[in-house]
């Protein structure tokens, strides 16, 4: 028996199984990708690409080719039976937050060929009509075996992930529980060809006593994204078509249709998984939880888990992290998913309930109430933030140590705009890094260079004071973007963190490869070097040897 060799399978080509794949590849881990179905899809329900998916995107390069191919979302507009309720901006209300301060909508389907043509370019391609039919783990490894058409084909990979949806076959073989169940309302989404008062590069919802509908604009197509809750004499039946319904869509949206590009209805449910992990084998995206769509989170929380997972695996299969890093995936990312299901689920039973008290209430107190939290900083900040995906934070995670200033390990890096760029590029090199805003010790920097890791040196400005950074802390900041490590300028925290995980960055990886004859080079500072650091001032970054 052949056997085919690989470090990670893919089962799943989705937004969440294109990035773990593009995530993996870029940090230089083979991969093979495989999906059942004979193409990618042409249609989807999800839209909104929050901004801390934009951020992973411009972890890795590809955030232009996204922001091209979508619309920037400047208003949402609310509407009742009545008329125009409210009209909310939207183009900066994360400003000083991030470099995507605003909402943005690009459909799966596009989303997906974006990933693909980068994968495409590493080369990877996805391998389609294939199927997993079983796999077996061990201690050394996962043999899987494969069908694409009538022939079989066994893979060798260390480790598998199942990105293969709601119905996922890994999570089946695992024998994963799934609890959870289905909202009673339907809901349909269709593309379309239609006239009507659409707010241009905007949001239109509508929302009565009979629940809500939705219009955004699809850029590709020039058509336009309906959204709504299929009326209830309706939802029972199991052949309904645009037609069935085209009067209730084009009273609640406001669109007068004239052609139908694509249409369909769908059940939400509301699950999450008993683990993400059994063995070598894991499970992310809609394999380990599915949640309605209120607030735009499922596909972001999928290629969330996604970076998530990569760069552990990445650091475990390259040998620059103990093995024990792989166990904190299932913590940071089931808690997390867990709250989002609790909190969708309100949203969303606030959104479509039919009681009538709490229509009147969705019909003329939300909009008073979403007025009222976007005319303030304040307000603007924590809608933003919820909505985002910036808050999310690892505070409980077994790697996160330690605080300074306002920031506690876990957190997402805090954002820092300067005048000659922000504290987020270097985050591109998708490593280990540690980040100081002010002037660490010499002794912690030559320590650092010692062991290779990179450090980045900012100037204390109001920016960083602001964003809640302690003047001359030191922050271990992971592959993600998360604060590992929070401490004091002396930056022993820090050592004695790397030293307990076994951590080596990618760059130390790189640059100090043995001889053939000796061991590993030490990469150290000079005193002249460590010297001419005292004088400078502005924004460096030291990435280990002295040039």
């Amino acid at each position: 028996m052949t056997v085919q060799n690989t470090q990670v399978l893919i089962v799943g080509a989705g937004p969440t199984g294109l990035t773990l794949g593009l995530w993996l590849t870029r940090l230089g881990v083979a991969v093979r990708i495989i999906d059942k179905s004979a193409a990618p899809g042409g249609t989807s329900r999800a839209l909104a690409v929050q901004a801390r998916t934009l951020e992973f995107h411009r972890q890795i390069g590809i955030v232009d080719e996204v922001l091209e191919a979508g619309v920037k979302i400047e208003q949402l507009t609310v509407r009742t039976p009545a008329g125009v309720a409210t009209r909310l901006p939207l183009a900066t209300f994360g400003a000083g937050k991030t470099a995507y301060p605003f909402a943005f909508a690009l459909p799966q389907e596009i989303h997906e060929r974006v990933l693909i043509r980068s994968l495409e370019r590493e080369g990877v391609e996805v391998e389609r009509h294939t199927e997993l039919v079983s796999f077996q783990d061990s201690a050394n490894g996962v043999t899987a075996k494969l069908r694409k058409g009538g022939v079989s084909e066994f893979v060798r990979a260390d480790y598998l992930t199942g990105a293969d949806g709601a119905h996922s076959a890994v999570r089946h073989m695992l024998g994963i529980g799934f609890p959870g169940g289905a909202y009673d309302q339907s809901f349909y989404v269709a593309d379309v060809e239609g006239t009507g008062e659409v707010t241009r590069n905007g949001m239109d919802a509508t929302v009565a006593t009979y629940g809500f509908a939705i219009v955004m604009p699809v850029r590709q197509s020039g058509s336009l994204r309906l959204i709504g809750v299929v009326p209830k004499e309706h939802e029972a039946k199991t052949d309904i078509t645009f037609d069935t319904i085209r009067s209730e869509v084009e009273r609640d949206t406001g669109i007068k249709v004239n052609s139908v590009n694509w249409f369909s209805t769908y059940r939400v449910h509301h699950r999450v998984a008993d683990k993400f992990r059994v063995g070598r084998a894991f499970i992310l995206g809609d394999a380990g939880h599915v949640h309605s769509p209120a607030g735009g989170q499922g596909m972001n929380t999928g290629m969330g888990d996604a970076v998530n997972l990569a760069w552990k695996l990445a650091a475990v299969l390259q040998g620059r992290a103990d093995e024990m890093l792989l166990d904190t995936y299932e913590p940071e990312r089931i808690a997390f998913a867990r709250l989002l299901v609790d909190g969708t689920d309100q949203a969303f039973k606030m959104a479509t309930s039919r009681s009538k008290a709490v229509g009147l209430l969705r019909q003329h107190l939300m909009p008073k109430l979403l007025r009222l939290l976007l005319a303030t900083n304040t307000g603007k900040r924590a809608f933003f933030g919820m909505i985002s995906q910036t808050r999310i934070e690892y505070r409980n995670s077994t790697i996160s140590s330690g605080e300074a200033g306002k920031i506690k390990a876990g957190d997402r890096l805090p954002y820092v705009e300067s005048s000659d760029g922000d504290n987020f590029a270097p985050l591109a090199s998708l490593d280990w890094q540690v980040h100081v805003h002010g002037r660490p010790s010499l002794q912690f920097q030559a320590e650092l260079a010692r062991i290779g890791f990179p450090l980045h040196i900012f100037d204390w400005t109001t920016h960083a004071r602001r964003a809640g950074f302690a003047r001359d802390a030191v922050y271990l900041v992971r592959p993600d973007g998360h604060i590992a490590v929070a401490t004091g300028p002396d930056g022993v925290r820090v050592l004695n963190y790397i030293a307990q995980f076994g951590l080596h960055p990618r760059y130390a990886a790189d640059h100090t490869k043995p001889d053939a004859d000796g061991p590993s080079k030490e990469i150290v500072f000079t005193a002249d070097r460590i010297e001419l650091l005292r004088n400078q001032r502005r924004v460096h970054t030291i990435q280990g040897a002295d040039r």
